[in-house]
């Protein structure tokens, strides 16, 4: 009976959904981290009937047809890139981005990846690094002997030096847009590489026309509604039970069909 197979690929969907959903939740605190949604579509129909057939010689034409569903599959999780919250840590290299754009990191082969998760410390050779040790992009820094760290709106970070009461500026931290920042390829630690759907990197300089600013001390939250979620976990659930329930009657009508042709 087609009915089991339909109802399987609900149950299959939901199943998906719930993982997508948890994963949610479990990053409820993680820094810069962006939600997902499960985005399903119905498959292939079969036509019985095709609607607009012509029904009789006359030439009169069918008002509706027979279609039977296949079930559904899921197409896609995008990622909602939305502003998260900013919450204040007081950390000199704790950095947040307001706006548009993503922090640069250079990785040990080369390659770049990039993330809204501005965690940042110091090396033992004084750069700006993640919690991987990777520098941030352009590569800043910072004497051992230097006090008084700053980093405005625009990246800019500057220092005081020993014998100097005025700061002195060692470098700027760039911030980097892409067309399509929903087509980044996540790949963990927070970060994200370009992919062909995400265009290429465009980097540029915070607190300028298209760029978000740079806060300093705050970092940005995850942008996860747990009310949201756990609504959206019950209606999984329920929709689950329900496509349970579709196999469930249609092993029964199969079994009684089978009973009265014996």
């Amino acid at each position: 009976m087609q009915a089991l197979h339909t109802a399987a690929t609900g149950m299959a969907a939901q199943e998906l959904n719930v993982q997508v959903i948890s994963n949610n939740i479990a990053n409820l605190r993680t820094t810069g981290f962006k939600k997902q949604t499960a985005a399903f579509q119905d498959l292939i129909y079969e036509h019985v009937r095709r609607v607009g057939a012509q029904a009789s010689e006359q030439g009169t034409i069918v008002p509706v047809g027979v279609d039977i569903g296949g079930g559904v599959k899921t197409v896609g999780t995008p990622r909602s890139m939305t502003q998260g919250t900013l919450s204040q840590t007081g950390n000199d290299l704790d950095l947040a981005i307001s706006g548009e754009g993503f922090f640069k990191i250079l990785m040990p082969d080369g390659t770049f990846q990039y993330t809204r998760d501005g965690t940042f410390q110091m090396d033992n050779q004084g750069r700006v690094v993640t919690a991987q040790g990777n520098p941030v992009q352009p590569t800043i820094t910072i004497p051992n002997n230097a006090s008084g760290l700053a980093v405005n709106e625009q990246g800019q970070v500057s220092v005081t030096l020993p014998g100097s009461s005025t700061s002195a500026v060692q470098g700027q931290i760039g911030v980097t847009r892409f067309i399509n920042k929903a087509g980044l390829q996540p790949v963990g630690n927070n970060q994200f590489v370009e992919t062909p759907s995400s265009g290429p990197p465009q980097d540029g300089t915070a607190n300028s026309e298209g760029y978000g600013k740079v806060t300093q001390g705050s970092l940005e939250q995850a942008n996860v509604d747990v009310v949201s979620e756990m609504s959206d976990l019950i209606a999984a659930q329920r929709a689950y039970e329900m496509n349970a329930k579709v196999i469930s009657a249609a092993d029964q009508m199969m079994q009684s069909t089978t009973a009265l042709f014996r």
